[in-house]
């Protein structure tokens, strides 16, 4: 049997990827999650896993935990993962995502074992893209422009160091937004679908508050990105990057449009300033080539189903 370890596992893109990997033959699955963890997201497949109360910023029981388990794949997703959130606590965003993945890294090397470790890096590390650089390939220059993207960086860049310093055989994916059932509702697609799910029930009044309506994103149904991940540690080359990305950019305006168009509801729509963020990613469209060309990877998932689903999913909870 073949030990794989998710970090992140309680997680939005953690619990999808359980949920993929327990499909797969010969896999002892395991999950990193922190006792005061919810783990509703994997509720349904929990006695297939073996779950470990261990704590990234802990590095001595990550340490041990590791040594004992001694994974032979590694798919490191625990993170702070909610740009807005890097505002307000900038330093705890560098620290879990920095540090944490440094902690990781660290408790592999010392405990002398050659796991595949696929880390989540992410296309809000490409920041300030010009019109010129789009599709954006993993070549293009890294402007970063908030926290969240700054710590995305780093690990990314420490993944590298760890690759050419140690031969750690990390592969890292740069994946541009994804989403899907169960995507946090502090998400601009997942707030959309809430608040239309309470105001059809009519425990919303019919306003719907949104952010910057005129960003545009590479969106990739959840389910179709841990496939990719997947792909990623049987396929992809330690030490390169790779962009997991459709190379196709839906305005939010048009997001939010679509959604509304799978209702019946009639709403006014108000921008919030505290959905603003202090500077925005103007347009993320990635070129998939690279990873496509190693993996023969493609979406499969429609974005109009992935919004269904999505809006399904508050439907089912508010």
């Amino acid at each position: 049997m073949k030990k794989v370890l998710i970090t992140g596992i309680t997680g939005f893109v953690g619990s999808h990827l359980a949920e993929y990997l327990v499909t797969q033959k010969n896999v002892q699955l395991y999950g990193l999650y922190r006792h005061r963890s919810i783990v509703d997201h994997i509720e349904s497949i929990k006695d297939k896993i073996v779950l470990v109360d261990a704590d990234l910023m802990d590095s001595h029981s990550l340490y041990t935990t590791i040594a004992e388990m001694k994974p032979d794949v590694i798919y490191h997703l625990a993170a702070q993962s909610f740009v807005p959130t890097s505002w307000g606590s900038p330093a705890i965003t560098l620290e879990v995502n920095i540090v944490g993945s440094a902690n990781l890294f660290e408790a592999v090397r010392r405990a002398s074992i050659d796991p595949v470790i696929q880390i989540a890096c992410s296309s809000e590390e490409y920041g300030m893209v010009y019109p010129n650089e789009v599709p954006i390939k993993e070549t293009n220059p890294l402007r970063p422009l908030s926290p969240y993207a700054v710590s995305k960086v780093a690990m990314d860049y420490l993944g590298y160091q760890y690759f050419e310093s140690y031969k750690l055989r990390i592969v890292r994916t740069r994946g541009f937004n994804h989403t899907g059932p169960r995507r946090g509702e502090t998400f601009a697609e997942s707030t959309f679908s809430k608040q239309i799910a309470l105001i059809e029930k009519g425990k919303q009044e019919p306003v719907i508050f949104v952010g910057n309506l005129e960003a545009e994103r590479d969106y990739t149904d959840v389910r179709d990105m841990v496939r990719g991940y997947a792909l990623a540690v049987g396929k992809c080359d330690p030490g390169e990057v790779y962009n997991i990305c459709t190379g196709k950019a839906f305005r939010m305006r048009a997001v939010l449009d679509m959604l509304l168009s799978f209702s019946t509801v009639k709403v006014e729509v108000k921008q919030d300033p505290a959905r603003m963020r202090p500077s925005d990613v103007p347009i993320l469209i990635g070129d998939n080539s690279k990873f496509v060309a190693k993996t023969g990877w493609k979406p499969e998932i429609p974005f109009e189903k992935t919004m269904k689903d999505l809006l399904d999913y508050w439907r089912a909870r508010v």
